[in-house]
């Protein structure tokens, strides 16, 4: 069976969180590629930059429009569906175990912060949790729904 095949024939709410895990990477990594980028222009950690948040919203907002409209119409009986029991149960234990991501990165920032007293990174970091809650949030539901709740 090919890559293709199988992507058709898994749930509409696991290709949404495949569709989203892969964009909400692809947008740190261009974020973060911005932040190095000025970082390394000016020898130390860029400040906190409401050009390099408004872009990575940008380019996700733009993305995620058009991949879940993309995806929309090629089901659009499952993306009107309301969330069975299962989908349900999937998103609320993925939320949850994406809350510890969340709150251990924080917790790192912060230590990383209370060592170097460089507020600039404490920013970046907070902003890479916030990221990396929610790409790990994706990441769970993917899982979840190929193993089962």
């Amino acid at each position: 069976m090919s890559m293709l095949t199988a992507f058709r024939n898994t749930p509409f709410r696991e290709k949404t969180a495949w569709v989203m895990a892969a964009i909400l990477i692809a947008g740190a990594v261009f974020y973060f590629q911005m932040v190095a980028g000025a970082s390394q222009a000016i020898g130390r950690t860029a400040p906190p930059g409401m050009g390099f948040v408004i872009a990575y919203v940008v380019v996700i907002v733009i993305a995620s429009v058009i991949a879940m409209t993309a995806l929309g119409a090629t089901s659009p009986r499952e993306a009107e569906a309301p969330a069975d029991e299962r989908e349900r149960r999937v998103a609320d234990r993925a939320a949850h175990w994406a809350g510890y991501v969340l709150a251990v990165l924080l917790l790192g920032a912060l230590w990383h912060y209370s060592v170097n007293q460089d507020g600039h990174m404490l920013f970046h970091l907070s902003f890479l949790s916030l990221m990396a809650g929610q790409i790990s949030e994706y990441i769970f539901q993917i899982y979840l729904f190929r193993r089962g709740v």
